[in-house]
């Protein structure tokens, strides 16, 4: 997926000091982002960490608490509605209706959307080639596999042509297989100069997006394109070790010098160093010292996951207050 590195594209969504508090506990604190014209942003997180109650702010449905937030060109405190009618909008939830026909549907949403009567059957059309459900029509939407619902609530969610589109968690629950199939449909909608921000706690999913903001108990902790924050966010090099018995190994690396982090993926540790050079040849007779079998032991690139949990961990774990 190529990245978006310029900037001539107008602003989409301009998000600043954005804050959603709940009594005391503080939902989103004072976030701050920017989407153009045509990009997918992924915003990308934890359960619980803030992700849809942002989306729920910038699509309308919620008031901020303080802060700023303009979508398609509408304020969304201050004119909502203009904001709904200019979006897309797919919640985590399917929010279909499970006793209506797909067509049915399609054409309830329609009206929701207010499309006019006289592209309304090539809207429709179009959607159905989408979501690739022409044929089945006269299926009660209830019935349909999961994907196939995913397919249709992104259709529905698009029958009006909106510039910008807000996807959260699209892909739960779907398989790998059809969780690629939705991306394809994203990245095409892009192309056509939509601008598509998603939510998703995949980090696999992160891959497919132009720009990322990690997001982490409602703090941005990081913004930039997936080669962006693999390359310039770690905090310390990461080393792939093999060894065994891996629970006694990264119970001792937890104390061992340099150590920065010790986790078990897979069958092998990841583990976050200072400085991988100086620190293999330290923790390989760390190891061994301590009757653990090294099998293998090398420098590696962080995937995006490495790079989320490095720069989460040992921040504060306390509630947060206003």
């Amino acid at each position: 997926m190529p990245e978006i590195t310029n900037s001539v594209e107008p602003i989409s969504v301009e998000v600043a000091n954005l804050v959603k508090r709940f009594g005391d506990f503080v939902a989103v604190d004072q976030i701050n982002l920017e989407v153009r014209k045509g990009e997918v942003f992924g915003f990308i997180g934890p359960n619980g960490a803030g992700k849809s109650t942002t989306i729920r702010m910038l699509c309308g449905l919620l008031k901020p608490t303080s802060g700023r937030a303009m979508v398609a060109g509408f304020d969304v405190s201050k004119n909502p509605e203009a904001v709904r009618q200019n979006i897309g909008y797919m919640s985590q939830k399917f929010s279909l209706y499970n006793d209506l026909t797909v067509i049915e549907n399609l054409r309830l949403f329609a009206g929701l959307y207010s499309v006019p009567q006289n592209i309304l059957q090539s809207r429709i059309e179009w959607a159905l080639t989408m979501a690739n459900l022409k044929g089945q029509e006269n299926l009660i939407t209830g019935t349909l596999p999961g994907g196939w619902k995913q397919r249709l609530a992104l259709g529905c969610a698009v029958l009006h042509k909106p510039p910008v589109i807000f996807l959260d968690e699209p892909t739960s629950g779907v398989d790998p297989i059809t969780r690629r199939q939705f991306w394809d449909l994203i990245h095409q909608m892009a192309e056509e100069g939509v601008t598509v921000f998603v939510t998703t706690h995949y980090m696999e999913e992160a891959e497919y997006c132009n720009r990322l903001a990690l997001i982490f108990r409602g703090k941005i902790v990081a913004l930039g394109t997936p080669t962006e924050l693999k390359r310039d966010s770690m905090k310390g090099e990461l080393l792939l070790v093999e060894c065994a018995p891996l629970g006694a190994a990264v119970e001792a690396l937890q104390s061992a010098p340099g150590v920065m982090d010790a986790a078990v993926f897979g069958n092998a540790l990841h583990l976050v160093v200072e400085d991988a050079a100086t620190a293999m040849p330290l923790l390989q007779k760390f190891l061994v010292d301590r009757k653990i079998a090294v099998s293998r032991m090398e420098k590696i690139r962080p995937s995006l996951e490495d790079v989320f949990v490095s720069l989460t961990t040992g921040r504060d774990t306390e509630e947060r207050k206003p």
